[in-house]
Order: C-alpha cells, then structure tokens, then sequence
C-alpha cells in the first residue's frame, strides 16, 4: 500500500530548496561576519588604550613616590641598566601599583621589552614582547604592528 493511496504526502525539501536556503545562509554570514570581526578590532583598540592608560598612570605614580625615578632601575638608581624583572617587581610586589601586567589584547603577550637609557625606540614592533618600554623617558607602547581603523599605528598608542 502506498502512502498516495492512503492520502497521506511524503513531502520533503527538492535540491533546488535546500541550495537556495544555503545560498541565503551564505549570503547572511558574509554581511554579518565583518561586523563581528570589526566589533573584535574595536574592543582590541579600547583594551590596548585602557591598558597603556592604567600603566602609564602606575609609571607616572611610581615616579612621582620615588623622587622622579621611574620604575625599572634596581634600587632606584638610574644610573642602572633597566630590567624588566625589576620594572615588574616594582610595580608589583614591593609598590602594588598594579595586581597583573597587563597581556597587550592583540598578541597576548605580557613579556617587556626594556630599552635602555640611551637606545633608540624601536621604530616598530619586536617580535616576542607585548610591550615596550624605556625608564629614561617613561615611554611606553604596544608592540604591534599596523594601524587601528582611524589609520593610527598602533605602536603610536
């Protein structure tokens, strides 16, 4: 006995339905992915802004609590090379003027790069550190290369 026989339809989607659904599917997600991937860059841009902002004031405090010597010289002499155990252990442990170093939100790295006192700021980013920072002149930035939608370098930050 058929299923026509007993009135009852076995009815399912033809190919043709179920190509056009999946083309509609595709064309969906082409619009709407960029608009995720965007929104991710734009909240990338306001975490690195907001991170450099918080270490900048912790350098700027530290600084000011220690007669204008910024973090990064062992015992507070700036006559030492700059180290990033100690910027660390400064900022840290001994001063507690932040709880964590911050990862930089577009490689996740918390690793610093410390330039000295009469080195050059690199010009770009380094390979393998998320941050970049030299005592002498309280600069720091992110180490990452390109530019933010507003065509800003982000090592400009």
């Amino acid at each position: 006995m058929t299923f026509a026989v007993l009135g009852i339809m076995k009815r399912g989607f033809s190919l043709v339905e179920l190509v056009i659904v999946v083309a509609l599917l595709g064309i969906m997600a082409a619009i709407v992915v960029p608009q995720f991937q965007s929104q991710a860059a734009r909240a990338k841009k306001a975490v690195a802004q907001d991170h450099l902002r918080i270490l900048r004031s912790a350098i700027e405090l530290y600084t000011v609590q220690h007669r204008g010597v910024p973090p990064g010289y062992e015992n507070d002499n700036p006559l030492n090379t700059p180290s990033s155990t100690v910027f660390l252990t400064q900022m840290m442990i001994s001063g507690s003027y932040i709880r964590k170093m911050p990862a930089n939100p577009f490689n996740n790295l918390e690793s610093i790069l410390m330039v000295g006192n009469y080195e050059t700021f690199p010009g770009g980013a380094v390979d393998g550190y998320g941050w970049i920072y030299q005592p002498a002149t309280k600069n720091i930035r992110l180490s990452w290369s390109g530019t933010d939608s507003d065509g800003l370098l982000y090592l400009d930050y």
